[in-house]
């Protein structure tokens, strides 16, 4: 038996979920990113109030580690973080884009032959955060942020199928023209982080909480404007 507050805030979609054995019991969201602070508190809350579950009852919280936003990443484990504390109970961060793959595989039917699963979380300008998965989740290729050009998984794609997904694949399908590249629109569903977070818990796959920190996979980049020269 699992009792799990599931807390995802690492795209501009966000979501928490109360879920037993891997079923989401109650969801909120939200979609206003800059939002994701204030909304995240608030939706506990009122989780808390139409499902009578205290949270001193959950056996653990999990949060989606990256990557993904940077202030979204902080919130979304600064709160996790903060609840196991308080509440002595385990952590579980599952990364997003292996969330966002199952989620993909929720939604997609196929088409009748093998094919890899490309999940892309916009990293501005051409870049990603992406990675590589086969339909049973293995990692083909480990995440990684990508600059994105015509030569971009040229070899992975003269051998096989390929479904790219998720907020960054709007701008690789506008350069990409293989035959062998497929686009689907796919968010992370609520319903597919409750699973995976349910099958690690059975696993007893939990976070240390005194050193887990999100996955950024690049350094934040503060941008400044050069002052003007007025000499």
């Amino acid at each position: 038996m699992s009792l799990i507050l599931n807390i995802d805030t690492a795209t501009e979609n966000a979501h928490v979920s109360f879920a037993e054995n891997g079923q989401v019991i109650q969801v909120r969201f939200n979609d206003t990113q800059k939002d994701h602070a204030a909304f995240l508190q608030t939706a506990i809350g009122e989780l808390t109030q139409t499902t009578g579950i205290a949270l001193q009852d959950l056996d653990a919280v999990a949060v989606t580690a990256g990557p993904g936003s940077y202030t979204g990443l902080r919130v979304g484990f600064a709160s996790a973080k903060g609840l196991c504390y308080a509440l002595q109970k385990p952590l579980i961060s599952i990364g997003t884009l292996d969330v966002l793959t199952a989620s993909a595989l929720r939604v997609y039917k196929g088409i009748g032959e093998p094919m890899l699963f490309c999940p892309m979380i916009d990293a501005r300008r051409m870049e990603v955060f992406t990675a590589i998965y086969q339909k049973d989740l293995a990692l083909v290729l480990e995440p990684t942020p990508m600059i994105l050009d015509a030569a971009a998984f040229e070899k992975e794609l003269s051998q096989h199928k390929i479904l790219f997904f998720g907020n960054g694949a709007d701008k690789w399908e506008q350069v990409c023209t293989h035959p062998n590249a497929h686009f689907q629109a796919v968010s992370i569903a609520p319903e597919a982080m409750s699973g995976r977070v349910n099958t690690l818990f059975s696993e007893n796959n939990f976070t240390e909480l005194a050193y887990s920190e999100p996955l950024y996979l690049k350094e934040f980049q503060i941008v400044t404007q050069k002052p003007h020269n007025n000499t």
